[in-house]
């Protein structure tokens, strides 16, 4: 390391859980962040300001009016442009020693393969239950670690998935058994996705840097509202579809 990333650096570089070795970890691994959203926004910013050596931003979204109110990676003057150029600009403008790789696209089929199996940690930033269970099923085939969170109203949810282990995002929820309610229909508190994509962010660092102990096989929920954390145990589903036969 340099003279000039050791400064960039340093705060963390401190921490005896990371120090420089953590901090090296980091600067050769590669991120996947699937959505640039209200998640991906801190996440991004975060992960690029740490010193994670290459980010892939996926989103095939536009930055819309709406969005300002919680993505905070988006200006008002990007408004209609790709949200996953305008978040890695936003990381850019912060950290230009870092490689970026916006992708303009939805993430499927042996696309998403490929992505996943290129990536160190994949985090799940997007708002859909289709998506997260396609992102499941790759990280689970490609054996590598997965954060996911979720948001609405006042409440957030954030966990994350060993690689290669069980349980997986398909032991918590089955098909068809999705929370119906989405952020567009039921609101969400502005700063709460910028809490949870934080937090992914964290379990993100801990993962790749090896510092710490992830929330492999725990659920931590907040309910902001009333200001109560609960961490839950996830246990493996032994009938799952997608991990039980990986295992």
């Amino acid at each position: 390391m340099n003279d000039e990333q050791l400064l960039r650096y340093s705060r963390q570089i401190m921490l005896p859980e990371l120090d420089i070795a953590g901090q090296q970890r980091l600067a050769g691994s590669r991120a996947l962040i699937v959505g640039a959203g209200g998640l991906g926004s801190p996440l991004a910013l975060y992960l690029g300001a740490a010193g994670v050596g290459e980010l892939r931003i996926a989103d095939d979204d536009t930055v819309d009016l709406s969005n300002l109110q919680r993505q905070i990676a988006h200006r008002h003057d990007a408004i209609g442009q790709p949200k996953a150029t305008s978040a890695a600009r936003a990381v850019a403008a912060r950290n230009p020693e870092i490689t970026l790789s916006p992708l303009q696209e939805h993430l499927e089929g042996g696309r998403l393969s490929a992505e996943v199996a290129a990536a160190d940690v994949i985090i799940d930033a997007t708002d859909n239950f289709a998506t997260r269970f396609a992102l499941n099923a790759a990280c689970v085939a490609a054996q590598r670690p997965l954060v996911s969170a979720a948001v609405i109203r006042w409440e957030l949810q954030v966990t994350a998935f060993r690689p290669g282990g069980r349980p997986c995002y398909r032991c918590i929820y089955a098909e068809g058994d999705e929370p119906q309610p989405t952020c567009s229909e039921s609101g969400v508190l502005g700063p709460l996705p910028g809490v949870a994509g934080t937090l992914e962010a964290v379990e993100a660092i801990k993962i790749l840097s090896g510092a710490g102990d992830p929330l492999f096989g725990r659920l931590l929920l907040i309910d902001a509202l009333r200001m109560r954390l609960r961490t839950l145990t996830v246990n493996a589903d032994p009938h799952c579809p997608v991990c039980a036969d990986a295992a």
